[in-house]
């Protein structure tokens, strides 16, 4: 059992902790598509900011289509534009199941 009374949180994975996180944040629990879209996204608008069309696929587009209608991005391969709102709630997930690991 982890330090937080989840299941282990390894690296990307969609745990309950995840999913408990994303629906305080967001309203709704994540996939596990979208879940891993956002160390993606946070990589993106660190450093070029816009979205290479080649690296996403059909499910992907759909999300950012989803994120996008709910107002937390604008733009894609033209240029990314994301909230501050949603930008720390990605980073806030991304440390959950990127960083603080109990591997």
């Amino acid at each position: 059992m982890s330090k937080y009374n989840y299941e282990p949180q390894g690296r990307g994975r969609l745990t309950e902790r995840i999913k408990e996180i994303s629906l305080k944040l967001l309203g709704y629990e994540v996939t596990v598509i979208e879940f891993r879209l956002m160390p993606y996204i946070i990589s993106t608008m660190t450093n070029q900011q816009k979205i290479e069309p080649s690296r996403i696929n059909s499910e992907e587009k759909a999300i950012l289509k989803k994120w996008r209608q709910a107002g937390h991005i604008k733009g894609g391969a033209s240029g990314l534009v994301i909230t501050k709102e949603f930008w720390d709630i990605c980073c806030e997930l991304v440390f959950a199941g990127y960083v603080d690991l109990d591997e």
